[in-house]
């Protein structure tokens, strides 16, 4: 996987394009996609048409990102970004909100993956201590693989990666052939109520695109971050928006709606409609290992951003230690410390509203970066030196930050009330280091 290319630091970067490529599909695809033709299937036909903006937003998005790779392959991607943009404190608040983002996914995932090994061991995953045990080890495991460096995690994300797409795309091509249009039907009704369904499907559907950004993370880790992150952001999310919606549309030609609205594991149905009960347990393993995936790629991001924040003098300086491998174990162990906490928070109080409440604030803490970073061009180009920006590309950021912002609005004026003290009690951590800074010797 290395090759001579060196990162900053001296030492070989090892990401390469399919790496990359691997890290923004896998980071991508995790459980929801495998719950999301249930959410999808009251809106019929309409689905499709939520599923293009949602996808064409994204893809704008990536373009963005990709033109901000190009423009500077900087370690931290959108808050590298926003912090050259915008200052230190846009940058921190970026930081610090997307980091607790990524733990907090991080526990989610994990609780996923076992849920989904059900099927096999349905008397662990029944028992709440053992089912937390089990997640919890999980997640300790994929930690340990990362400790030992990105070549070591970019590995396990390239056969993780192509493992969860194969089923989705057999069940939707297998479903492609067999589609029942009369699955499809959109009931009548005046033309404001289907613009509302649309936006309702955009709401749904773009959680699946979140993670487009995670190749610009780790970018001193990445073999020719100027052609390779930009290349690895556009084809990751333009694979991925083609296997949604492939394998969204096989599953709903295949699963009457009645059925899909109410089932808890669509593909599985549709698995078994076609193939059997052994493919539905095959589907099972599929989504088993999507989740694995999906947490071996956010336990590499939630080491590698604090590492670049930290260096910045943005962060606490333990995140900044590495092996000699260049792995930010102590940034790594203190995140997988905090999941572990809420998955033992959520097993020992059976807080589970609280739970998922903690993901949906995870998420908006995603999003915020996506607005900043829409508009980071606009000021980048300013700088001395710096080439100008295109008509065109200036066009793509407008409609980028129009998305990013209908996103934001679409995660509901609760969790962004929450979402936005989430941000502030960060602020208490910026000063400190900023104290820091200011009182330094030689500052």
């Amino acid at each position: 996987m290395a090759d001579a290319a060196t990162t900053g630091g001296g030492r070989a970067a090892t990401i390469g394009f399919w790496t990359a490529v691997a890290l923004v599909l896998g980071n991508m695809i995790g459980s929801g996609v495998f719950l999301l033709p249930a959410s999808l299937a009251p809106y019929g036909g309409l689905s499709l048409a939520g599923w293009v903006v949602s996808a064409t937003g994204s893809v704008l998005l990536a373009i963005v990102f990709a033109r901000l790779g190009r423009r500077d392959p900087a370690a931290g991607g959108p808050y590298a970004y926003t912090r050259r943009s915008f200052g230190d404190l846009a940058g921190f608040l970026v930081a610090w909100g997307y980091w607790i983002s990524s733990w907090a996914t991080n526990a989610a995932l994990a609780v996923a993956f076992v849920g989904y090994l059900s099927p096999f061991v349905p008397t662990v995953v029944a028992n709440p201590a053992s089912a937390a045990g089990l997640a919890v080890a999980t997640l300790w495991l994929l930690t340990a693989v990362n400790a030992r460096g990105v070549a070591a995690a970019g590995r396990v994300q390239v056969v993780t990666t192509v493992l969860k797409i194969l089923p989705l795309l057999l069940i939707g091509i297998a479903g492609l052939a067999v589609l029942q249009p009369a699955h499809f039907a959109v009931a009548e009704r005046p033309l404001p109520a289907y613009g509302r369904d649309v936006m309702a499907v955009v709401t749904l559907t773009l959680w699946a695109f979140l993670g487009l950004e995670c190749a610009t993370i780790p970018a001193g880790s990445v073999r020719d971050p100027d052609r390779t992150i930009p290349r690895a952001t556009l084809i990751g999310t333009l694979i991925a928006a083609a296997v949604y919606l492939v394998s969204t549309v096989g599953v709903t030609g295949v699963v009457p709606p009645d059925v899909l609205a109410t089932t808890t594991a669509p593909f599985a149905d549709a698995a078994r409609t076609l193939f059997g009960e052994g493919a539905a347990k095959a589907v099972a393993i599929g989504a088993a290992i999507s989740c694995f995936g999906a947490l071996n790629g956010w336990i590499l991001i939630v080491g590698q951003l604090p590492l670049a924040v930290a260096r910045d003098g943005l962060f606490p300086p333990v995140f900044a230690r590495t092996t000699p491998d260049g792995a930010p174990v102590a940034g790594m162990v203190i995140a997988g410390a905090l999941s572990t906490a809420l998955i033992a928070l959520n097993y020992t109080r059976g807080l589970v509203p609280l739970f998922t409440f903690s993901i949906l604030l995870a998420t908006l803490s995603t999003l915020v970066p996506y607005v900043f970073c829409s508009l980071a061009e606009f000021l980048l180009e300013r700088q001395p030196g710096a080439p100008r920006v295109s008509h065109g590309a200036r066009l793509v950021s407008a409609l980028a930050f129009l998305y990013a912002l209908v996103a934001v609005a679409g995660a509901g004026a609760e969790v962004v009330y929450w979402g936005f003290l989430l941000l502030l009690a960060g602020l208490p951590i910026y000063v400190w280091r900023q104290r820091a800074r200011l009182t330094a010797p030689g500052s």
